[in-house]
Order: structure tokens, then sequence, then C-alpha cells
């Protein structure tokens, strides 16, 4: 059916890369949620005002908000495919971010309401009645959500949409609930004993679990995240590939998401400090280019001269790093320059130091330099600490 709808729907569709074709697949899934959600909510209003279900009816007000949930998707697409601006040089991408926030927020309001009716309910009882109607009526919602569950899935792995992600974990919840809820009606059935209100407070709190996920996971991606180990390998694999027109190394990377097909990094590749810097210069052009067209992120490459057949650079660079290694052997260094003077010699360097070290930049750094000024007068250091 997905297939079928994307052929129907989408043009070009395997063209993911272009705002267009996600503005399409943005609008064709959230078309579809707001139609079924709304058929949804319709039959269950109906089902549980008729039989005095409040479960059934909290359950309606779910697919609601799952409704309007997608109008805010469908908003969303719309926006996100818009072309950078003089306001926003850098596209409107990242507004599906703000989206999976907003759709988090509704999630967790239906779920704070359905908790409260829910134990109003308990601490209030009242007569549930049963219906084979109820029955069919969730059971054909537990297949639909869990339709869209797979819908929506499969709409975000091609566009690699946080929003689409954000809403398959809310269908996959809803479909968990609603099964709660249909089990509740067939418990009363064949017992007597009616635990709508209880099934409701679960109903409740799945709905506000898969909240929480989705605006904790919404939060990282505005707050910003370490790039993907895969990611991070693959840009050091590319930068390999040049090895022998002169990339010696690399460190340095950031890469800055904003928002899905718009992704940027920068880097310090290093070099022969001899080399030509023409050749070194058209060697960045080349790395930037592949990045770009190979790899989907526009990226700035720096160019760090090392002197390679110094060998007093060598064996105080060497020294250094022995010293640093002391600290913690996690800790790596680079960028490493010397300046020579008649009563001193100054090394400059950079430490790359994992978050989990738990001394502070400038512990480590007077750590070092004590360190290497101690067994060395006639050496200081000049250390910036970088955060890997």
């Amino acid at each position: 059916m997905t297939n079928l709808l994307i052929k129907l729907f989408i043009k070009s569709p395997r063209d993911t890369g272009s705002p267009a074709v996600r503005r399409a697949y943005g609008t064709l899934a959230s078309t579809v949620g707001i139609i079924l959600n709304l058929l949804l909510a319709a039959g269950k209003f109906t089902v549980g005002f008729l039989f005095g279900a409040i479960s059934v009816q909290a359950d309606a007000v779910n697919n609601l908000s799952d409704a309007g949930s997608q109008i805010i998707s469908l908003i969303t697409f719309k926006v996100a495919a818009k072309p950078a601006d003089k306001e926003h040089p850098f596209g409107h991408a990242r507004i599906e971010y703000v989206s999976s926030m907003i759709v988090s927020f509704l999630i967790l309001l239906i779920g704070w309401e359905l908790l409260s009716g829910s134990v109003d309910k308990m601490l209030h009882p009242t007569e549930t009645v049963f219906s084979w109607i109820s029955i069919g009526v969730l059971g054909i919602s537990v297949l639909v959500k869990l339709w869209l569950c797979v819908f929506n899935r499969k709409i975000a792995k091609r566009i690699d949409s946080s929003v689409m992600r954000a809403t398959a974990a809310d269908s996959l919840s809803d479909a968990g609930a609603t099964f709660a809820v249909l089990a509740a009606t067939l418990v009363y059935k064949f017992t007597g004993f009616d635990p709508d209100a209880y099934m409701g407070i679960l109903v409740a709190l799945l709905i506000l679990w898969a909240g929480i996920k989705i605006l904790n996971d919404t939060k990282n991606s505005i707050l910003g995240e370490r790039p993907a180990d895969e990611t991070v390998e693959q840009i050091k694999a590319l930068v390999a590939e040049f090895e022998e027109q002169g990339a010696l190394g690399i460190h340095d990377l950031v890469v800055h998401d904003y928002g899905p097909g718009r992704v940027m990094a920068s880097l310090h590749v290093e070099v022969d400090g001899d080399a030509d810097i023409y050749a070194s210069h058209d060697m960045a052009d080349l790395i930037e280019r592949r990045l770009r067209v190979e790899c989907g992120i526009d990226a700035t490459v720096h160019m760090d001269p090392v002197a390679i057949r110094d060998p007093r650079v060598h064996r105080l660079k060497a020294y250094a790093e022995g010293i640093v290694r002391e600290v913690d052997d996690r800790l790596l260094i680079h960028d490493f320059r010397i300046v020579p003077g008649e009563s001193h010699t100054n090394l400059i360097f950079d430490i790359a130091a994992p978050f989990e070290l738990s001394l502070t930049d400038a512990d480590l750094r007077s750590r070092v330099a004590d360190t290497i000024h101690e067994r060395d007068g006639h050496l200081f250091a000049v250390i910036t600490v970088d955060r890997v």
C-alpha cells in the first residue's frame, strides 16, 4: 500500500534530497494521517459516548490530537521546503525539529488529560455498557495504527525526517494503548470486572512516555549532537584517499546539522609545510567537492602545515606526547609547532581530550605545561584544549 501511494502521488520519489520531493512525501504522509485519525476519532467518540466507556473516549481524543499533529507536520514540510534567504542563510529544514517538539507537547497534554479523567472515574465509578461494536471499532483502530506506524517509518527512512519518526512512534504507542482498551472491554464482558479506569491510566502513561521520548530526542537535535560515528569514519576514510596527494592527517572535525539534507562540516587537514601551496589548496578543494557530492556534506577544509623534515620538531613533539599520555592515555596532540629563542623555546599545540575526562581544561593545561617546564627549564608550553 505504501509503495502504491508513493507511486501515485510522488513525482521523482528517489530524489529525496530535493525540498520539493521531501515536501511531497510530507504532504502525502500528513494527509493520510489526518484522514485516518479523524475517521478513528469519530468512530470512537460515538461508541464511547453511547456505551459510557471513558477509555474509548480518551482514545478518541488521542486520535483527534494525532490529526492535529499531522496538520502541524503538513505545515512543517511546506515551511521546510522554502529556500534559504537573507534571514535564514542555512535554509528552513530545522523547522522539523521545532515541529517535533510541538507534537511532543501535544502528546503530553493529551496524556495528562487522559490520566486526570481516568483517575476521576476510578474515584467516582460509572457503569460501562459492553458492545461488540466497541470491540470492532477498537480492533480496526489497532490495525490502522499499526499500518500507520509502518507507513510513517518508511517515509521517515526515505527522507530522514524527525517529524515522521516522531509520528511513527506515536502511532505505535497508540496501537498499544488502543489494544489495552480493547483488552479491558473484553475483560469486562467475560468477568464482570470493569477495568476501564485502570486501563485509561495505563493508556495515559503509555502516551506520556511516548511524548517524553519524542521530546528528549528532539531536544538533542535542537541543542546539537555529536556526529554519528559512521559520519566521522566516512569523512576520515575519504580524506585518507588523498594521502599520496599530501594529506597527512585530520583533526578539529566539527559537524553541524541544519536539518535533514543540510549538513555542514569544518575540518583541519595536515599537509607538508614545504609542499606547493597551490597543490595543497587544490587537494583541499577536491576533498570539499567529494564530501559534498558523495556524502551530502558542505565542508570547509583548513590546511595545517606541518614541519615533517625538522628532526628537532619531531623530537620535541614526541617529548610532549609522552607527557600528555602520562596524564591520560586517551589524550592526543595536534597542531604542534615550536617558536625557538635564545633563552627558551615555546611548544605550541592542541590537546584533544574526551568530554569524560574529569580534569578541567585549566587543570589539564597547567598540569601538562608545568611538567614540561619542570623536566626541561628551557621549554614552555602554550596549550589549547579541544573537547571531543
